[in-house]
C-alpha cells in the first residue's frame, strides 16, 4: 500500500512530551502518511514543557474514521492516555484488526492498560512497568504490529520504525537520508 493512502492517529492530552509528538507527526508526514492530531480535551494542547500544539480535530470527532495506525506520545500525558476509555478502545480495535499500535516513553502503559501487550516484547521509559509484556531495555522494539520506544532521545528512531512499518524500508531510508539521520 502507498504511504499516501496510510492514515495515522496521534492523540494528544495535556502534558504530552513535545519532542516525541512533533517528531512522530513530522516524520510520518514527510513519508506521506496522513496524520490526524486529535486532542483528548481542548485545543491547543499544552505540552509538558509549555509548548502548545493546535490539534487537527477533537478525539471524539474522529472516532468513526478508519486509521492504519494509532501512535501515542509519552510524557506526563501518558497517564491520561492510559486512563481514557476512548483511547483504550481505539488501541484495542486497531490491535484487533492487526493495524499498527505504537507508543513511546511512558505511553506504553496505555497499551498495557488496553490489554494489547500480553506476550509481546515491549519497552517503556525507566520506572514504568508492563507486567503482561516481556519488558526489555532496547531503544525501539517492534513485535508484530506493536512498536514501543524508550523516550525523547529515541523519538527519531521510533518515528522511522513507524515509517518502515507503514510505508516500507525504502521509504524510511529515503526520509532518513533527507533529514541526514542515521538509519
Amino acid at each position: 500500500m502507498q504511504a499516501s493512502a496510510m492514515k495515522a492517529l496521534v492523540p494528544l492530552a495535556d502534558g504530552f512530551e513535545e519532542l516525541e509528538a512533533v517528531t512522530i507527526i513530522d516524520v510520518l508526514r514527510r513519508a506521506g502518511v496522513a496524520v490526524t492530531v486529535a486532542a483528548l480535551g481542548d485545543s491547543p494542547v499544552r505540552g509538558s514543557h509549555a509548548i502548545r500544539l493546535e490539534a487537527d480535530a477533537s478525539f471524539d470527532a474522529v472516532q468513526g474514521e478508519v486509521f492504519d495506525a494509532v501512535v501515542l506520545p509519552g510524557g506526563p500525558a501518558a497517564q491520561r492516555l492510559r486512563d481514557d476509555e476512548r483511547v483504550k478502545a481505539v488501541v484495542r480495535r486497531l490491535a484487533g484488526e492487526g493495524r499498527l499500535v505504537a507508543a513511546v516513553c511512558a505511553a506504553p502503559i496505555a497499551l498495557e492498560a488496553a490489554g494489547v501487550l500480553a506476550g509481546k516484547r515491549a519497552t517503556v521509559y525507566p520506572g514504568n512497568l508492563l507486567p503482561s509484556a516481556e519488558q526489555v531495555e532496547e531503544r525501539v522494539v517492534v513485535d508484530g504490529s506493536i512498536i514501543t520506544s524508550r523516550g525523547p532521545g529515541t523519538a527519531l528512531e521510533f518515528a522511522l520504525a513507524l515509517v518502515e512499518k507503514l510505508a516500507g524500508r525504502a521509504k524510511a531510508a529515503e526520509v532518513a537520508r533527507a533529514m541526514l539521520a542515521a538509519y
